[in-house]
């Protein structure tokens, strides 16, 4: 079993036009491997420091435990819930929803500061939910959704609605996960760590070093590239091989 550490951060978000926020928050551990469990829940076994979960499962006790939230997409179970929330999904200028065609999953409208202001309070009482279940840190998904938007949404939006996640985060005192948009440094809307879906594949793992150091966690679902990400990061990072539908069953690799 490699060594689990972990020791308190102190993270200070400066918002814009707001005063600087202090918020003890926990770090992601060094030297332990991780386990991306988010199509089902199992207990991770004794080398496994961190687990990543859906917010609809509780946290591994006695692990660092990573709560997984989709902050600017639709989860496809919340469809009902979003349905009755219209005004706040992204319509194309036909009046249809723009879809994440790859899951499956609306995007959320963040051209507004009152819609930004509208999401960030639903996905906060998440967040906070993540917190009162034991959670360490939460990951926001699909930061990089504006890209997907056919261009109705913009860089700026996403980044002003990911200070608000990001600060209601630290207020509940989670460590916040920035997850994709490969080479943005996150650290300046208040994300303390990355979560890198296939960088070993799309060769984004050093661009997400560069900004996070050693608090980035990897996961490949294809043997080639987690055998190059272990080769490259295995001695320094967390790096995981899971199956695609991340099936509790499923392939679970470690380097």
């Amino acid at each position: 079993m490699r060594n689990l550490v972990a020791v308190p951060l102190l993270v200070v978000l400066t918002l814009l036009g707001g005063p600087a926020v202090a918020a003890e928050v926990e770090p992601l551990p060094t030297g332990t491997d991780v386990d991306y469990q988010l199509g089902g829940a199992i207990d991770a076994p004794a080398h496994v420091g961190i687990v990543v979960r859906d917010r609809e499962e509780p946290p591994q006790e006695g692990r660092y435990n990573v709560c997984y939230v989709n902050g600017f997409q639709t989860q496809p179970q919340e469809k009902r819930f979003w349905r009755k929330r219209p005004q706040l999904l992204l319509h194309d200028r036909t009046g249809d929803l723009v879809v994440d065609e790859a899951w499956g999953e609306w995007l959320l409208d963040l051209r507004t500061a009152e819609k930004r202001k509208r999401i960030s309070r639903i996905v906060g009482r998440w967040t906070a939910g993540c917190a009162e279940d034991g959670f360490d840190a939460v990951e926001y998904d699909n930061l990089d959704s504006f890209t997907r938007s056919d261009g109705l949404l913009r860089r700026g939006h996403a980044l002003r609605y990911a200070r608000l996640l990001t600060k209601r985060a630290h207020r509940e005192g989670l460590s916040v996960g920035q997850k994709n948009l490969a080479g943005f440094d996150g650290h300046r809307v208040g994300y303390d760590f990355a979560v890198s879906e296939e960088c070993g594949r799309y060769d984004e793992c050093g661009a997400y070093v560069a900004d996070y150091g050693d608090q980035v966690l990897m996961v490949e679902y294809r043997t080639r590239d987690f055998r190059r990400t272990c080769e490259q990061h295995g001695a320094t990072h967390a790096v995981v091989l899971r199956d695609r539908d991340l099936s509790p069953k499923g392939v679970h690799s470690w380097c």
